[in-house]
């Protein structure tokens, strides 16, 4: 009998339409290059809905980042819509837009292969997921790469050489100034707080003081912020307020990482003076510095005592900050950083004794001395949720809450304490 072969025809498969995005970028965020962006986000999106056979899927744009990094906020986005699977394929100008660094491009390009998601490049017509596609990228990718190193270089040669003949660049912020195309200005309402500061900090009084006196004022610093200590000592020992500048403090690292780095003799500085109009007098700086230096030898010579068990440990639910350790007057205890730093206004964290912070410990864990050993061991934090309340969350899931009450004020008093307050009445009394 002979064989019989049949063939056998199956109804033909309804193509999906294929999901593709957009992703776009441009380099700076100059109104002219946000312009551009506004136009490329259009042109994509016409563009996709307009192609038959594909679904719009999005465009993902990001503005005034570099192609050099990969932390773009929507170019991860985009990303992880691929990894969850609803993108098919990714539609961009150029290799150059995409990424000009080499390693983040091909690895980039590789992770998305796997996920079957394709990228077409418009400028250099490829196709990621096609044969010659990676050769391709790889080769061009590094002229890219190549192209931004050396607009880099021309940029940093541009800002140096304007640094050797003493011309300031890339100034554009200061409390105390106004900058606006080049031009500074005294701002002299902000010029007021910049030499109330000085004269309190000459005078002896502490970063935190000040510092929590000017939010309370309601003062902004700059860009708005709130004053804190460790941004009062950078303003201190900033030089321009006195009219002159230090130019060169900082470079960047490279072209890739672009990480500001402090200048500590890699390249050479320029001191030039009388760049701009003076708020503070040279001779208030150089008081200012004195005491800046003070300080620092006081914290160096400072004997610093073995880390706590509870650093780390208690937490402020109410601002998300953890508590520090203090001394004061003889005592020391514990207190929420953001009631340190700014007042009670942002937080009004109540100081926990060291002893009250022990003795309740030692009751929670069923002992009667603190055991620092067995405190890690079982307890992951302690939260202070209101006023001579903790409650203790142990690392097995329990939580147990304490109510402690504030000594009376002779009990709290230490024989120092004591003997410094019969000090003072005595001079009160004599003279």
């Amino acid at each position: 009998m002979d064989r019989v072969v049949k063939l056998v025809a199956y109804p033909p498969k309804l193509e999906k339409a294929k999901r593709v995005a957009a992703y776009a970028r441009v380099s700076c965020g100059k109104d002219a290059m946000l312009n551009s962006l506004s136009q490329q986000v259009s042109y994509y999106s016409d563009f996709i809905q307009k192609h038959v056979g594909w679904e719009y899927a999005g465009v993902y744009a990001d503005e005034a980042k570099t192609g050099t990094k990969a932390d773009r906020d929507n170019f991860q986005l985009l990303l992880n819509e691929c990894r969850a699977g609803r993108i098919d394929m990714i539609v961009t100008k150029s290799i150059s837009r995409f990424a000009r660094n080499t390693v983040t491009l091909l690895e980039t390009v590789r992770e998305l292969r796997l996920l079957n998601v394709d990228v077409f490049f418009q400028e250099q017509n490829i196709h990621s997921i096609s044969g010659e596609g990676e050769l391709m990228l790889s080769i061009l990718a590094s002229f890219a790469q190549e192209e931004s190193r050396s607009v880099s270089e021309n940029q940093k040669w541009r800002i140096r050489h304007a640094f050797e003949k003493g011309e300031l660049m890339n100034w554009r912020f200061m409390f105390g100034y106004t900058i606006e195309h080049g031009k500074i200005e005294v701002n002299h309402e902000e010029a007021e707080i910049v030499r109330e500061v000085f004269q309190r900090v000459i005078h002896g009084e502490s970063f935190n003081a000040i510092c929590i006196d000017l939010n309370n004022r309601g003062i902004r610093g700059i860009r708005d912020g709130k004053w804190r200590g460790a941004h009062l000592r950078e303003f201190l020992s900033n030089e321009k307020y006195t009219g002159n500048a230090m130019l060169q403090k900082c470079f960047r690292n490279n072209h890739l990482e672009k990480r500001e780095l402090r200048n500590n003799g890699e390249l050479p500085k320029y001191y030039v003076t009388e760049t701009h109009p003076a708020i503070i007098s040279q001779e208030e700086f150089e008081a200012a510095q004195a005491i800046l230096r003070a300080i620092d030898v006081k914290i160096a010579n400072r004997k610093h005592p073995e880390k706590s068990v509870f650093t780390g440990k208690i937490r402020c639910p109410h601002c998300g900050k953890n508590y520090k350790h203090i001394t004061s007057n003889g005592s020391s205890g514990w207190n929420c950083q953001t009631y340190q730093m700014c007042g009670k206004q942002y937080c009004k964290g109540k100081k926990i004794p060291d002893s009250t912070l022990q003795r309740i410990t030692a009751s929670v864990l069923g002992m009667d001395d603190f055991n620092p050993d067995v405190f890690s061991e079982l307890v992951d934090h302690i939260e202070v949720p209101k006023d001579n309340v903790l409650v203790f969350y142990f690392k097995d899931g329990r939580c147990e809450e304490r109510i402690w009450e504030d000594r009376s004020r002779s009990m709290s008093w230490t024989p120092e304490m004591r003997e410094k307050a019969r000090e003072s009445a005595r001079r009160r009394k004599y003279g």
